[in-house]
């Protein structure tokens, strides 16, 4: 289990990334459009005065059930210790435990 304050952290950056996404989304649409390299500075000023923390590359993917931030499967949402022990309860329909 991960401590609280982190997955906290993480449910925040969250939230500014969705309050954020419109206008990084205006901003970028912007830059592609212009040719110009005072327009597109313009542009980029924009962009940095926005939160560091607006930005989607800033989010890590944490396990649904512990907040463990490594080895995550997207499929599931679940880091790879709570999906073996699920898998191998037979908790996950259509996923078999590999046989060697």
């Amino acid at each position: 289990m991960s401590k609280k304050s982190l997955i906290q952290k993480e449910e925040k950056k969250k939230k500014m990334e969705c309050k954020y996404k419109n206008i990084r989304k205006s901003l970028k649409k912007k830059n592609k459009s212009t040719f110009l390299l005072k327009e597109k500075m313009k542009i980029n000023i924009e962009f940095q005065l926005l939160p560091r923390n607006s930005s989607s590359t800033r989010l890590r993917r944490r396990c649904f059930l512990t907040g463990r931030p490594r080895a995550n499967f997207r499929f599931f949402n679940l880091s790879r210790i709570i999906l073996f022990k699920m898998v191998n309860a037979c908790l996950l329909p259509g996923v078999t435990k590999p046989n060697w």
